[in-house]
């Protein structure tokens, strides 16, 4: 985690490095608000590690998780479990118990009813279609409801009927009375009450009129004593109804909202309505796809955590819209793998080698280390007999000086085992290369063959009568396109290889991997063992990412 000292400055560091040396306020409280009605995706992860960094950074500073829970349709308790795991997960901890807007449906109703008494709200009977046409246009001012100055007495009367359920939904609504001619469409008299008979999963059926978020976010924000309430730019609009709602309500708390620019990712789509069609037409397999930009995808990938706070502080917070590349996201978890994912070998294409000078009634324990920069991580043991595996790739019959691994005829180091030659290669009746025999020499076993001999290339394997089949998810960027929101039709821009399907072996020693643990699979990539699918019986690896950017260029 980061420290004070070491935190990047940003506008909003600013901002309240000054409230705090000016005595506004004492100490900072900020708060993450999620709509329980989606995954939270990597946009949201630069939004949790800003709004609980700042609390970690500065003293006696508090960050809330608050989940704003106005509109029942779309939420549900599952997605309030995985936000919590997410933010958990990320290694963030709230301040107290988790909230929910709905805590403050009372409070939230009776500032309604305050407004209303004060000639600041009005119950209005425009259906949808005359709502719409009433509002105007950006060029156009809008025109009073007909409802705009009835009485405060009967607004009071059917706002407390409405509460009662006595009427339909869509018949009656609730509105701020603002101004109509406002050049800005939110403060046209918005809607801040509606009639909706759905069961609410914090509540039950006790409501049957729900707030809007524009009027809820901000109240939620004052009754939790929010300093700084944090949002991305396209909130910007709704910062004077923000600021409205609150100074004509009698509550003392007044938040100062502040916006920062949404992270924008090459190659990733962020709308949660354009990430769920991606579920429902079953493109993916779920919100948890290890392709999809979701926190709970990316942690199913083998994304560290650490790589994810390491990237929201690299990519820093401005009030500028720009595009972030993915190669950047990526970068963050090639560095932390590097150093933390211990090694492990794993043959992704098999093709069988036969040592035949080698006893077939033998085998043996090499040793090697788990990192070859970190001892503490032990080391591993490898078991090594007549029959191996390597990497199909890894063979040629003939190739240039250029092509470093085995070749009829010529030697190749076996990682962190001996030196072979390769002899000759058995076909099959499609010429198709099943065996490859090759001889070892027993006096180069190690990484300094006690003969000094140089051996230009070093291969990986897997013994083959003492290991694990697995089977492997070699994942790409799902689209071919940098800006796949900007696509008539997303369909067109899938990667048709964004996930290939391999079987093949690992070493002996990854039965029981660990889900979601990172490895180095030397010279394939890191991967770790699949959170869902993977079972002792059927070993299921996803690749988090390659050893390098095979997209540059």
């Amino acid at each position: 985690m980061t420290t004070l000292e070491t935190s990047p400055s940003n506008f909003i560091r600013n901002i309240i490095d000054e409230d705090l040396r000016t005595g506004k306020h004492k100490s900072i409280q900020t708060r993450f608000p999620p709509e329980p009605n989606g995954y939270l995706h990597i946009g949201h992860a630069k939004s949790i590690c800003l709004n609980f960094g700042i609390a970690e950074d500065y003293p006696n500073a508090l960050c809330n998780l608050r989940f704003d829970d106005t509109n029942p349709l779309k939420e549900d308790a599952d997605y309030v479990a995985a936000i919590e795991k997410d933010v958990l997960w990320l290694g963030f901890q709230w301040a107290g118990d988790v909230r929910y807007s709905s805590d403050y449906f009372e409070q939230l109703y009776n500032y309604a009813v305050e407004l209303i008494e004060n000639d600041k709200a009005y119950v209005c009977e425009l259906n949808a279609e005359q709502t719409r046409e009433y509002r105007g246009t950006l060029t156009s001012p809008g025109k009073d409801s007909p409802f705009r100055n009835r009485p405060i007495s009967e607004s009071l009367d059917l706002f407390a009927r409405m509460r009662a359920g006595e009427f339909a939904e869509g018949s009656l609504m609730l509105r701020a009375k603002i101004d109509m001619a406002s050049p800005n469409m939110k403060m046209r008299d918005p809607v801040i009450y509606r009639i909706r008979f759905a069961h609410h999963h914090q509540t039950g059926d006790k409501w049957c009129i729900y707030p809007m978020y524009d009027f809820t976010h901000c109240i939620s924000d004052a009754i939790e004593g929010i300093t700084h309430s944090l949002c991305t730019l396209e909130f910007e609009d709704h910062r004077p109804l923000y600021d409205w709602v609150l100074a004509n309500i009698s509550i003392a708390c007044k938040p100062r909202q502040i916006e920062f620019s949404r992270l924008n990712l090459q190659y990733t789509l962020t709308s949660k309505r354009k990430l769920n069609a991606l579920v429902t037409e079953k493109i993916v397999s779920g919100w948890d796809d290890p392709r999809m930009p979701t926190i709970s995808g990316m942690r199913r990938r083998g994304y560290p955590a650490a790589s994810l706070r390491e990237f929201s502080k690299r990519i820093g917070v401005t009030k500028q819209e720009n595009t972030v590349e993915f190669a950047s996201l990526e970068a963050c978890v090639r560095e932390n793998l590097e150093s933390n994912a211990p090694r492990a070998m794993a043959v992704i294409d098999p093709v069988k080698v036969i040592i035949t000078n080698y006893d077939e009634n033998q085998s043996e324990q090499l040793i090697a280390p788990a990192h070859p920069k970190d001892e503490s991580m032990g080391t591993r043991t490898l078991p090594f007999s007549a029959q191996l595996y390597i990497d199909r790739e890894d063979f040629k019959e003939s190739a240039n000086k250029h092509y470093k691994r085995l070749v009829l005829g010529k030697e190749v180091r076996l990682r962190n085992a001996y030196v072979i030659k390769a002899e000759n290669v058995v076909k099959d009746d499609a010429g198709n290369i099943t065996e490859i025999h090759c001889t070892y020499d027993p006096e180069t076993l190690g990484k300094n063959p006690s003969d000094g001999r140089k051996v230009k290339g070093v291969i990986h394997w897997v013994d083959a009568t003492s290991n694990h089949a697995a089977e492997f998810r070699i994942y790409e960027r799902l689209f071919l396109v940098a800006n796949p929101g900007a696509a008539e039709d997303v369909h067109e821009v899938l990667n048709p290889k964004s996930l290939v399907i391999k079987q093949g072996f690992v070493e002996i020693g990854l039965a029981q991997a660990e889900a979601e643990k990172a490895y180095q699979f030397e010279r394939e990539g890191y991967f770790c063992a699949d959170s869902k699918e993977s079972t002792a019986d059927h070993l299921v690896f996803n690749r988090t990412v390659a050893l390098r950017d095979s997209w540059a260029g």
